[in-house]
């Protein structure tokens, strides 16, 4: 390929670049303690975070950008211009075992485009993963991008080295996926998700020998989404990802804001879409999923089916819904105090020990660290009433953000 490992390393790990979903919570607490090399539970390129809040390093790379696919958002597409090059499953092993051992990288994060076939793709991937883990006892956390198409027995082998498996959706709707990624298949990408779930629960039974539990992709499945790219609303991306959720038990669906791309198709949009409305996304998603926040709620506000970009869904949703409020910040059940703008899940977990021994005031929310300026138009708490505040015209306004010159350049 005449190309040494630096220029190969710089890059697939660019081409790596825009896939999101590189988290890397929620995997089990394996550690080399007792032998072999890395661990999942230590501080150590790509940075994602723990449940904790701990911050962990991962080698975020590409096995190959060469594609037999052509998909049209597509940077690596097998019609993109793009310089090409690849990794053998031997170079992808040494680089993370040496990564490792200067403390550059806890994990690998491991995708690839599609070469020859999704069976030899796959096939590449699985024995990377594992000769780090029967090869050379690498107990780091380990993330496989798995390919639909690729043979259900090679997706399966896949779950029992890596500590999570990521199946991309591509495109909120059958209808996009057809129009831009004509050779991915929606049914089979659903398919291949329903085979992981029905693995990880079956690996969660104990056998009947040893009474011991499987490990399979114990991190886990999720997905990403790409947004912009074809005309799907707000309101149909986060219904499709309520659906991925609840019938495919996934653990995060990643939204990738589309970024255009060189030679890009005619059917593409010219210009991306703010990355504000990624994160609107993503603040959605949290509410539907740890706020029970219906997407239905979420999304009514706007009659276009699209999130405000001026405010966040849980306070565009409080104004819109103003008959009801204030609550009782002493008294509201813990549901109601999760609608609250500025009460997030650990602030209603103080609030509710706290309110156990005494009545609680506005100077205990803020030692709470609650965003006072968010809350007192929602609440009642010892000693203050927000009045007329909740029923001001201006309400909006107060939360709205300050309006920016714009630039002609």
């Amino acid at each position: 390929m005449g190309k040494t490992l630096r220029e190969r390393l710089a890059i697939l790990a660019d081409a790596a670049k825009y896939d999101a979903s590189c988290a890397s919570s929620g995997t089990t607490r394996r550690t080399s303690k007792d032998g072999g090399l890395g661990s999942t539970q230590q501080s150590g390129i790509c940075h994602a975070y723990a449940p904790d809040g701990r911050c962990i390093s991962l080698l975020k790379i590409l096995l190959t950008n060469f594609c037999i696919f052509d998909c049209a958002y597509c940077i690596n597409r097998s019609s993109s211009n793009v310089e090409r090059t690849r990794f053998t499953a031997e170079e992808v092993v040494w680089l993370t075992l040496e990564f490792y051992r200067r403390n550059y990288i806890e994990g690998l994060f491991l995708s690839s485009g599609i070469i020859r076939s999704p069976d030899y793709t796959m096939e590449q991937l699985v024995r990377v993963a594992r000769d780090l883990r029967q090869g050379h006892g690498f107990k780091g956390y380990i993330h496989l991008k798995t390919i639909p198409e690729a043979s259900p027995a090679l997706i399966e082998e896949a779950g029992l080295f890596a500590d999570r498996l990521s199946i991309n959706i591509e495109l909120p709707t059958d209808t996009g996926i057809a129009e831009f990624a004509p050779q991915k298949q929606p049914a089979q990408i659903r398919r291949a998700m329903g085979g992981v779930r029905l693995r990880m629960e079956a690996a969660k039974e104990p056998t009947l020998q040893t009474k011991r539990r499987q490990k399979f992709a114990p991190g886990g499945q999720s997905t990403q989404m790409i947004v912009g790219a074809d005309g799907a609303s707000d309101a149909t991306i986060l219904g499709t990802s309520s659906r991925l959720y609840s019938g495919y038990g996934l653990r995060r669906v990643y939204y990738s804001a589309f970024s255009p791309i060189p030679d890009a198709s005619a059917l593409l949009p010219v210009l991306k879409p703010p990355l504000l409305r990624e994160h609107r996304l993503y603040q959605a998603d949290w509410l539907y999923r740890f706020y029970g926040f219906s997407i239905d709620e979420i999304t009514a506000a706007q009659p276009d089916g699209m999130l405000s970009l001026d405010l966040d869904p849980k306070l565009a949703w409080a104004l819109a819904h103003r008959e009801m409020f204030p609550v009782d910040v002493n008294t509201a059940p813990r549901e109601m105090l999760l609608r609250v703008p500025g009460l997030g899940t650990r602030g209603v977990a103080s609030v509710l020990a706290a309110r156990r021994h005494q009545a609680l005031t506005l100077e205990d929310l803020a030692r709470m660290r609650v965003s006072l300026r968010k809350v007192k138009p929602f609440l009642c708490a010892r000693g203050w009433s927000p009045l007329q505040l909740s029923d001001r015209v201006d309400l909006h306004a107060l939360f709205a953000p300050e309006p920016e010159q714009m630039s002609l350049f």
